[in-house]
């Protein structure tokens, strides 16, 4: 049980138990050692704060310890230990000055304490202090060597670049390749626009991982995106003469294919990459992008596209299924489209543009009671976005539910900055909400906002 909850259990049952033993036990999780020959004032105040902490009332917490200094009688170590409990307290509160003064006090007496050091680190980190940062996790690393990975970062952060890919090329030695310092040694290079440090260390990744074939993919990635298609086709080669099954490598032949002009070549590379069962999701749906705007080019092959597409509608994907729509919406094929939006809003329901899409195409197609529940829904999720709002009054007037429509459009208005055409759609729904309640006047002065707008613009 924490100590948290401790507290907590101690309130509960009613009794205020003497405090010595409590408070040794949170002492000794700090390494400060418990201090000797104090008074009962001093340990039921310093009670008090842990318990007012317990509660998160940081400020009571304080009080309680500004008590217990007083009652310290100058003990040194006790002493240590209200500061660094201040210190806790006002993080908190986000008093990071007199916080980092009051670690700065226990430092001096325990210039060594790992609980201490790392609170100051934490503290540093989160006010984005890195310089002294660094300065405290070079101190924390003699503790934990994974603090080396922190200084990397920290060295990142203060763009000591140098430093920072000197400690990532030693912690790659000693401890192998990882993926949060492969992905920070990448954000490194593209900060700097060492792009030849980039290819140099993926061609050493590849010639040290002869068997890895990501690492071929790696190149040929880097390759293609610093202007040097030719060698990065040729390393796509190489990988196939090396791999001949593979499939990973039609992640990149599909795109030299359409380059080329070679769609059958295309054709074959992206099914391969569609049925592969190698191919993580991801690299898949940014396939199937390129594979619809190939479709849309080449409308010879809309046959192929039904089987592809079956294959990802079991995905239970959104953007996926925004994706199929989007390109079925650009045929035409509205009906389709909404069929493949619903899908999508299915799983992923905080999708604004899959949601907008899909109000637009139900009130459309009529469906008011789906546009209405939808729109409705969606706010919840939305609460700021005047189109919603709008689109929401629209299926309530074709229900004639006008007053829910009037609500709708006066709270989407407050929502509304600096867009004419939407403001005048807001208008005209206004001025039909009013005539479907008979308010002529009303809805006349709502039609001239609107026709004002027109004429403005």
């Amino acid at each position: 049980m924490n100590f948290k909850h401790t507290v907590t259990v101690l309130l509960i049952l009613g009794g205020f138990f003497a405090p010595r033993a409590l408070v040794a036990q949170e002492i000794a999780t700090t390494g400060l050692g418990e201090p000797q020959e104090v008074s009962d004032a001093f340990l039921e105040s310093f009670y008090e704060a842990l318990k007012q902490k317990s509660i998160e009332n940081y400020t009571l917490a304080i009080t309680a310890l500004e008590k217990a200094q007083k009652e310290s009688g100058g003990n040194l170590q006790a002493d240590a230990i209200v500061f660094f409990e201040f210190a806790k307290n006002q993080i908190k509160l986000k008093q990071y000055n007199q916080a980092e003064i009051n670690l700065e006090k226990v430092l001096r007496q325990e210039p060594e304490n790992q609980d201490v050091l790392e609170t100051l680190y934490d503290l540093y980190y989160l006010t984005r202090d890195y310089n002294k940062a660094i300065v405290l996790v070079k101190k924390l690393i003699v503790f934990d060597q994974d603090y080396k990975e922190d200084l990397a970062n920290l060295y990142q952060r203060t763009r000591q670049y140098e430093k920072a890919l000197l400690l990532l090329e030693q912690l790659e030695e000693s401890w192998g390749e990882s993926v949060y310092r492969t992905a920070l040694r990448k954000q490194i290079y593209r900060q700097t626009g060492n792009t030849r440090g980039a290819i140099n260390n993926a061609e050493k990744k590849r010639k040290n991982n002869p068997a890895n074939e990501r690492e071929y993919l790696n190149l040929i990635y880097l390759y293609s995106e610093n202007g040097n298609p030719e060698k990065a086709y040729q390393t796509a080669l190489e990988l196939q003469n090396k791999f001949p099954n593979s499939t990973l490598v039609h992640l990149a032949l599909y795109k030299f294919h359409l380059d080329q002009g070679n769609t059958m070549g295309a054709m074959a590379s992206m099914k391969k990459v569609f049925n592969s069962r190698v191919i993580e999701k991801e690299s898949q749906y940014k396939v199937l992008g390129d594979f619809l705007t190939f479709v849309q080019q080449n409308p010879q092959y809309q046959a192929e596209l039904e089987g592809i597409v079956e294959v990802f509608s079991k995905d239970n994907n959104g953007q996926v299924f925004e994706k199929i729509a989007d390109y079925y919406l650009s045929k035409g094929n509205k009906e389709l489209a909404l069929t493949f939006y619903q899908k999508g809003i299915e799983v992923e329901s905080d999708n604004f543009s899959l949601l907008k899409n899909t109000l637009l195409l139900q009130l459309e197609f009529n469906s008011f009671v789906a546009a209405k529940n939808l729109s409705a829904s969606s706010l919840e999720v939305f609460p700021a976005q005047p189109v919603l709002y709008l689109l929401n009054a629209k299926a309530n007037n074709n229900l004639q539910g006008f007053k829910a429509a009037i609500n709708a459009l006066e709270t989407g208005l407050d929502y509304l900055f600096d867009n004419a055409e939407l403001e005048k759609e807001f208008y005209e729904q206004l001025a039909v909400a009013y005539t479907g309640q008979g308010n002529t006047i009303k809805a006349a002065n709502f039609a001239k906002k609107a026709a004002e707008i027109l004429d403005s613009n």
